[in-house]
């Protein structure tokens, strides 16, 4: 889920929202299926990235048992809304589509998604916070398929399990060892939120209230409190100490990181399960655990990356479209499909069983997850990247204080929430 999933740029959103208003309706066309029935016609299903191999299997049996004809084509996951905007009212859209959890509240707004049936007793089995990812105003849009969050690569040529700092505060000292070899210690990609985050939660920031009733409050905004300037002021050091190069900066800061860890100069990394098989493939002998607790004790918090199966309102063979989104996202296929992808699956039983605690790198994600928060899923969240992740870079370049930065980013999110209300 990478970059996509934690930068929505909200121009893109705004240029083609105007399509929802004309949008899809249960009438609307595509030329991927036929009429909506029980059974039979055929589908356009978009899955992940080098993900297909994973469903291949459910849909041979789904193709069977339901006289359908299944096509699959593979789009990087966090791009396909975008996708979907413009193939969905030409006609060559998708029946069903796999998109981040933090996606699903401007898809909704933007009238993209189907409302889809599912049971109590059904959304029982997978996690809360995944299956929360998937609803908005008590109405359900898509299943769970599988759940991801940051987690600390280590190298063990440079660093043993036995020795590996526990605290942030642990990896601040070891860093300044490291340096002084002309090598890193802990790199992470703090001047983004979606990463930075894990240490502003500790310290008591945040990005939404949360009302009463759970519902995201896009009015209070702690992204600029007490709590927030004190995380922010923790993370500069890292930056003003030199500890993190100058180039882990920005939208290039990513492949700084990579090239560090798997070129064995840096001892740690925080990043995704993304990396699992990249870092394996560059040879590095890496261990992966969860996050470190940070200097006051709190443990690390992150974002929790939902995948789901989701259904196009262009689909005219919505019903048997909304019939492989349950088949697909049962505990059968999750299960078949994490062994194959590696994918953490968002089952509960699944996430416990002894299949995901003997695999390191699975449990790891499984353990970090407990600590995790959601990506908010309103479309106010798209207001929030930007200017937030401007603000983190001017304080990772001591370019203004922690508290004036985050007060003009805040403004900025406040200010374009309500130009986008008014629109």
């Amino acid at each position: 889920m990478k970059k996509g999933w934690v930068k929505l740029i909200a121009a893109s959103a705004l240029m083609l929202v105007g399509l929802a208003g004309c949008g899809p309706s249960s009438s609307g066309s595509s030329s991927s299926s036929k009429s909506d029935s029980k059974s039979g016609g055929s589908l356009l299903v978009w899955e992940d990235k080098d993900k297909s191999d994973g469903i291949k299997a459910a849909v041979k049996e789904f193709e069977k048992e339901n006289n359908v004809k299944i096509k699959i084509v593979e789009k990087t996951y966090a791009d396909q809304l975008k996708q979907l905007r413009l193939d969905g009212p030409a006609g060559t859209g998708p029946d069903v589509i796999t998109i981040p959890g933090d996606q699903i509240g401007t898809a909704v707004t933007e009238g993209l998604l189907k409302e889809l049936k599912v049971s109590k007793a059904t959304q029982s089995i997978y996690t809360d916070s995944a299956m929360e990812s998937q609803t908005v105003d008590g109405k359900v849009y898509g299943l769970p398929k599988a759940v991801e969050s940051t987690v600390l690569f280590y190298n063990k040529k440079i660093v043993s399990e036995k020795d590996l700092p526990q605290t942030t505060e642990e990896w601040y000292t070891f860093s300044k060892e490291q340096r002084a070899k002309g090598k890193y210690g802990l790199l992470a990609l703090w001047d983004q939120i979606y990463y930075a985050q894990g240490v502003f939660s500790g310290y008591g920031g945040y990005i939404f209230g949360q009302k009463s009733n759970g519902a995201y409050d896009a009015t209070d905004i702690g992204l600029n409190n007490k709590g927030a300037v004190e995380a922010a002021t923790y993370i500069s050091k890292f930056y003003k100490d030199g500890l993190f190069p100058k180039g882990i900066l920005g939208d290039k800061g990513i492949n700084v990181l990579d090239s560090l860890f798997t070129e064995g100069k840096a001892a740690a990394v925080i990043s995704g399960p993304w990396n699992f098989e990249p870092y394996k493939k560059a040879g590095i002998d890496y261990g992966v655990t969860q996050l470190p607790k940070l200097a006051n004790g709190k443990q690390m918090s992150s974002f929790i990356g939902v995948k789901s199966y989701n259904v196009s309102t262009y689909s005219k063979n919505a019903t048997v479209a909304e019939k492989f989104v349950k088949f697909l996202a049962d505990k059968k296929n999750s299960k078949k499909r994490y062994e194959i992808t590696g994918e953490v699956p968002a089952i509960k039983s699944l996430v416990d069983s002894s299949a995901v605690k003997n695999d390191a790198n699975a449990e790891a994600v499984a353990k970090q997850s407990q600590s995790a928060e959601l990506t908010p899923n309103i479309t106010e969240m798209d207001q929030v990247w930007t200017p937030i992740n401007n603000a983190l870079q001017v304080i990772a370049t001591d370019k203004a204080t922690p508290k004036s930065a985050l007060d003009s980013a805040v403004s900025q999110i406040n200010s374009a929430i309500k130009a986008n209300g008014k629109k």
